[in-house]
């Protein structure tokens, strides 16, 4: 296990470097959602409580992590399966578990970061407040929410090519986000979809969220909708990164 996060440090700091050594990468990652939520969000939450305006930060915050995660792991694990890179990398003394841990690291971390732009732009520009603990409680609620994210990532790039994986990933951050009340609130969705959001990943990140920050009775179901993602797609990663394996190098 020691081994394992060792080498899942070292693909973390060796991923970071690579993305810090084009800036347009981090710019973009950290503009977007600070974009998204100028054009999106401020101009309809003028006028409503700061319970609504803070539910509707948190939102586009989950979305934000869900685009982000989809298309920086899913199309950057796809491309690179493309390059002569990455065969030299499989042939490095590193389990499947140690990569994908290395990408969570970096990847993800990385889309954290680019949400501080835009809370701050939340709390001045709209209603929304928060006391700074709520605003920890509800970064680190965003962290692990946005763990099912990360891993639907990983499988879409272990398992197809660049071409067919960004065209899955549009079409489903877009499913994603507004079956999970992430576009509008869930008691606006019409029964039938309220229903099936409670079953995404999406409405499930959005729900914790808002309880990390606001407070109120724990969704459990939320909670455990979470865990199940997490572990079922951690375990669909770590088949299909041994099957790509498989296939490529037998």
């Amino acid at each position: 296990m020691t081994s394992t996060l060792a080498l899942a440090t070292v693909h973390a700091r060796y991923n970071l470097l690579e993305t810090v050594r084009i800036p347009i990468a981090v710019i973009g990652t950290a503009v977007f959602p600070s974009l998204a939520f100028l054009f999106f969000v401020v101009p309809n939450t003028q006028g409503i409580s700061p319970a609504g305006a803070t539910q509707a930060v948190i939102a586009l915050s989950v979305f934000s992590l869900c685009v982000g995660n989809l298309f920086n792991f899913g199309l950057a694990i796809a491309e690179s399966r493309e390059k002569a890179w990455d065969p030299y990398l499989r042939t490095l003394p590193a389990t499947g578990a140690a990569r994908i841990l290395g990408h969570l690291l970096a990847t993800g971390g990385l889309s954290l970061v680019s949400l501080l732009p835009l809370v701050l732009l939340g709390a001045w520009l709209t209603p929304a407040t928060a006391t700074p603990l709520a605003m920890l409680a509800g970064l680190v609620a965003l962290a692990v929410t946005a763990l099912p994210f990360m891993l639907m990532g990983i499988t879409i790039g272990f398992a197809m090519p660049s071409k067919a994986a960004i065209a899955v990933i549009q079409v489903l951050f877009f499913t994603l986000a507004f079956g999970g009340g992430l576009f509008l609130p869930p008691h606006m969705l019409p029964g039938w979809l309220d229903g099936i959001s409670h079953w995404l990943p999406t409405r499930h990140a959005r729900e914790l969220t808002i309880w990390a920050v606001q407070g109120g009775e724990l969704p459990v179901w939320a909670l455990v909708g979470t865990i199940a993602w997490t572990v079922g797609l951690a375990i669909l990663a770590l088949v299909l990164h041994r099957a790509d394996e498989g296939r490529r190098y037998r």
